[in-house]
């Protein structure tokens, strides 16, 4: 009970923060028309169609990071160069192995991630810490980390999971290039939808997917994190029907992964209404082999990832 009563007042807390943010971002909103128009576009297109990637482009790398031109440039100049942390092991391990932490929306602070990331150093794992799409280093001024990724501009919300996969695309090819022999997605919350997506597109050794985004419709109009998208929304004429029509693209449930599913984990948190565990379990009955783990806490905590980080260090 008292667990039920702590993470349910956390995420509670945190869910108003994020309607606060989208409430100032209330001119966001896509039209109608623009959306139509848009899935109308997005129709005749599959997957390996709308996540194509091609080489990185103007890559520099330093020391401990990687930046590159983002394949999808958006409107804003400060998201336009891709970013990425490396921190590579110096243990020595065979085969070479790399994680890439996908994070979730609209996280500020990498104090955590580097914990996380010496930990796996320590056991022979390279770990890639890319800055997703407004996040980090690419947030545009006068916006929040993030604040940009997911509004009720669905047209910029298709294309920025669109540029955040392509980006991803490259950086597993890269990572490949330097010798990687088994990479490991490991995504939260967005980056776990992100992570679902990736797999259906580009075969990678295993993942490990943390209260992913499953259903886009739930997410977008019943979740308590986007009250005012699904508000601001509903005004315009747009309903759960438009999202169905992207779901061949970005729903998870509409794609199948190319690795083993048995390699995939997917981690759910008992007492989340933002990714409830009934829609885990049925992305795990779609995904015929992988195996779904559950913890006791909501959407916001620290208990998924502890597990996640067991299931990794498993020999």
């Amino acid at each position: 009970m008292f667990s039920s009563l702590r993470y349910t007042a956390m995420d509670t807390i945190l869910c108003l923060m994020m309607n606060s943010i989208q409430w100032r971002l209330r001119n966001h909103v896509t039209t109608k028309a623009s959306l139509e128009a848009y899935l109308d576009a997005s129709r005749r297109l599959d997957r390996s169609q709308f996540f194509e990637v091609g080489p990185m482009e103007e890559m520099s790398l330093s020391q401990n990071a990687i930046s590159w031109k983002s394949p999808s440039p958006s409107q804003h100049r400060e998201n336009n160069r891709a970013h990425a942390l490396f921190f590579p092991s110096t243990k020595k391990s065979s085969p070479q192995k790399t994680v890439i932490f996908l994070h979730a929306l609209m996280s500020a602070g990498d104090h955590g991630y580097r914990k996380i990331a010496a930990r796996l150093n320590a056991q022979g794992w390279n770990v890639l810490f890319p800055h997703l799409p407004f996040h980090y280093s690419r947030t545009p001024q006068g916006y929040r980390s993030g604040s940009l990724a997911v509004t009720a501009d669905l047209v910029r919300n298709g294309e920025t999971i669109r540029q955040t996969v392509k980006e991803t695309r490259q950086l597993i090819h890269w990572s490949r290039a330097q010798g990687s022999e088994k990479i490991t997605l490991l995504g939260t919350s967005y980056g776990a939808w992100v992570t679902a997506l990736l797999l259906s597109v580009e075969p990678i050794e295993s993942a490990l997917l943390l209260q992913p985004i499953v259903n886009t419709g739930h997410a977008t109009f019943r979740s308590p994190i986007a009250l005012i998208i699904g508000q601001l929304l509903k005004r315009r004429g747009i309903s759960e029907e438009h999202l169905v029509r992207h779901a061949h693209l970005t729903s998870p449930l509409h794609g199948r992964p190319l690795c083993d599913p048995k390699n995939i984990a997917i981690i759910g948190g008992t007492y989340d209404k933002i990714s409830p565990p009934r829609y885990l379990q049925q992305l795990c009955t779609t995904w015929h082999g992988s195996s779904y783990h559950e913890v006791p806490q909501g959407h916001f905590g620290f208990l998924a990832m502890e597990r996640a980080l067991q299931l990794i260090e498993m020999p």
